[in-house]
């Protein structure tokens, strides 16, 4: 075989792959059924460890209320420190616009790892001022965040739940600022 012809045959394959990988893209891109319920919808990752369901209805009080792009507003409802060494914060994003919308793309981060996992939560951090120390959400074992994940198209005034884990900062930090790309930032109370 000579290699102009192997060359060729390389490209070709190539090019197969590439438009295979596109529309298996847009596919998954799709507009989908508007008429789903969010809540039913935001659990969709079963078996991942990103069901919100079980840090739901928890909170008596907002930890805070964080304004993002397209009048999305992030309700963070509790932060509790858990025995195995990490902080679980839980809360809402509620459409508060007029035009269904998406968590955007960027509230995942830039992560090479977590971006393969599609659109999720995972570029949220805690950011502890006393100790200097900055804590991303955490990963499972196959680098997956464990975060809420497949988030649905958001109605207007409709909202879903959502939740992220962090390592915990130290049992003497209480106080730490949560940021999430595209919402604005702001100091939560850790319990626990």
């Amino acid at each position: 075989m000579s290699t102009r012809f192997t060359t060729k045959a390389r490209r070709g394959v190539v090019a197969m792959a590439v438009a295979a990988g596109l529309a298996l893209g847009v596919a998954g891109c799709g507009g989908g059924d508007d008429d789903k319920k969010p809540q039913a919808s935001a659990s969709e990752s079963k078996g991942r460890g990103s069901d919100p369901s079980a840090q739901e209805g928890q909170a008596d009080e907002v930890l805070a209320e964080l304004k993002g792009a397209d009048g999305l507003i992030l309700t963070l409802e509790s932060a509790k420190r858990d025995a195995g060494g990490f902080v679980t914060v839980s809360g809402t994003i509620k459409n508060d616009g007029a035009e269904a919308v998406r968590v955007p793309a960027e509230a995942r981060g830039d992560e090479t790892e977590i971006i393969r996992h599609g659109v999720s939560l995972g570029g949220a951090t805690l950011v502890d001022s006393k100790s200097k120390k900055r804590y991303y959400v955490l990963r499972d074992t196959d680098g997956r965040p464990l975060t809420t994940t497949n988030m649905p198209r958001i109605k207007a005034g409709a909202s879903i739940p959502v939740f992220m884990q962090f390592p915990s900062p130290p049992t003497e930090t209480t106080e730490v600022a949560f940021q999430l790309p595209t919402f604005a930032s702001g100091t939560i109370q850790i319990s626990g």
